[in-house]
């Protein structure tokens, strides 16, 4: 019993579609996560500030629109993710290529869900700051917008790693 008992075992004896539809609903779901608290904290300090100062309304809300970009990310990697998944004959679901292609997939969707929500989280507090900031002086929107677009590269650099890490993803082939 203390050889079949270890996490390695337990870990190995679960299909890898359900790591694959783990790694698909992480990213499509911790991304949204991302993007609703960027939004929350954006669009508090946005309408806070637009009481002092009405006319940074309109302008600022390009910081929601980076913020809802972050949402986009995590579904249009989740439909990459879903296209990658194949079937497998029931003697090959456990083949080491399948528990690559599923562990893949996972590998893909954590990096991809966690990037975002980060993302979510920078670019947030970033639009926060350039509605305060902007309320204050009208000056100082442009130059902390700069720095929101590098903060929203945050989602792109996951992005681009989850494609990477699935392109690992191939399943094996159906002929026996």
């Amino acid at each position: 019993m203390g050889d079949q008992a270890t996490w390695s075992h337990a870990l190995v004896k679960i299909s890898p579609y359900t790591f694959s539809a783990i790694g698909i609903a992480v990213a499509i779901g911790v991304s949204v996560l991302g993007a609703a608290w960027g939004i929350y904290i954006t669009g508090s300090s946005l309408i806070g500030a637009a009481i002092k100062a009405p006319r940074i309304t309109s302008k600022n809300l390009i910081s929601v629109i980076f913020c809802e970009a972050v949402a986009i990310y995590g579904v249009i990697v989740a439909i990459i993710l879903q296209t990658k998944l194949q079937s497998v004959p029931t003697s090959q679901i456990y083949a080491p290529e399948s528990l690559r292609a599923g562990y893949a997939i996972f590998a893909s969707g954590i990096i991809v869900g966690f990037a975002n929500l980060v993302c979510g989280l920078c670019v947030g507090i970033i639009g926060s700051s350039c509605a305060l900031s902007d309320a204050q002086n009208s000056s100082l929107f442009v130059k902390i917008l700069v720095i929101e677009i590098f903060g929203s590269a945050l989602g792109l650099f996951g992005v681009i790693v989850g494609i990477i890490m699935s392109a690992q993803a191939s399943w094996p082939s159906k002929a026996v």
